[in-house]
Order: C-alpha cells, then sequence, then structure tokens
C-alpha cells in the first residue's frame, strides 16, 4: 500500500508557487495539484490567494499566453482557441482579453497561408469538393465562417 506525502501549509505554498511559476496555469490545475497533494479546503482556499496575491496565479496573464500561443504555434483560430479556454474554466471576460492578443492582419494572413498550403494539397476531381475539404479545414483550425468566406471562397 502506497501512502502519499503530507505537507506542511508552508511546503505545499512552495511546490505551488514553484508549480506556477514553471509555466502558467489556471486556477483548475492549480485545485486539481492541492486536491492530489491531499490538501484540506481551507488551506487550499489560502494557498490559492496567497498564489493571486503574488501573481503566481492570474487568468488575464494565462488567456493572454494562451491565445497568442495557440495562434503562433498551432495556427489555431479565434473559435478553437475560446472552446479550450472555456474547457480549463476561464471567464468570458478574460478569454475576450486574451483574444486581443490576437492582431487582426496576422490573422487574416496565417489564415490565408493554411487554405493556401492545404488548396495545393487537395486533389478532388471537382471545385466544389475542393471547397468543401477546404471549409472543412478551415473550421476545424477554429477560423470564423464569415472571414472564411469572406477572404478565402469569394
Amino acid at each position: 500500500m502506497k501512502t502519499h506525502k503530507t505537507y506542511t501549509f508552508q511546503e505545499a505554498l512552495k511546490a505551488l508557487e514553484n508549480y506556477c511559476s514553471y509555466q502558467e496555469r489556471t486556477h483548475r490545475e492549480v485545485e486539481t495539484k492541492l486536491y492530489k497533494m491531499g490538501m484540506i479546503t481551507e488551506a487550499a482556499e489560502k494557498i490559492i490567494i496567497s498564489l493571486l496575491e503574488n501573481s503566481f496565479l492570474n487568468e488575464e496573464r494565462y488567456a493572454k499566453s494562451f491565445a497568442r500561443g495557440k495562434f503562433r504555434i498551432n495556427k489555431w483560430g479565434r473559435i478553437k482557441i475560446t472552446q479550450h479556454l472555456v474547457q480549463k474554466g476561464i471567464s468570458e471576460p478574460n478569454i475576450k482579453i486574451g483574444l486581443l492578443e490576437i492582431d487582426e492582419e496576422d490573422y487574416i494572413l496565417t489564415m490565408l497561408e493554411l487554405a493556401k498550403k492545404k488548396s495545393k494539397l487537395l486533389k478532388e476531381d471537382t471545385v466544389y469538393k475542393n471547397n468543401q475539404k477546404l471549409l472543412q479545414y478551415l473550421y476545424q483550425k477554429g477560423f470564423e465562417t464569415a472571414l472564411v468566406y469572406e477572404f478565402v471562397i469569394k
């Protein structure tokens, strides 16, 4: 039988400070970590308050970082970024702030670049089928229908 390590308040606080320093975390991730550490509710709440007060935990900063990273690295659209932030428990206002990190011009250029690359790979027998596959691909990447139609399917 395995025994779990028990943590004092200070040990748990230090561990969570290190956890949050390594990369941006959501409240939910921190709560899960505290639960796995076996911390009682009152101690967990005090640790979260301390992390917030000392800027180890910041939902707005997390949303900004997530949106920037997923757009620049994974080439995700706003819809997909929003869906993932909602799944992570980020509040609506913070999601909106995070999405402001994406420059509109870069967003459209990225979508056009993805469409161009994908178009070269499509080998369907009709233009209609190629367009359907292209639309499906861009929707799956999280780009908005109106933008896809305006800039890609003219």
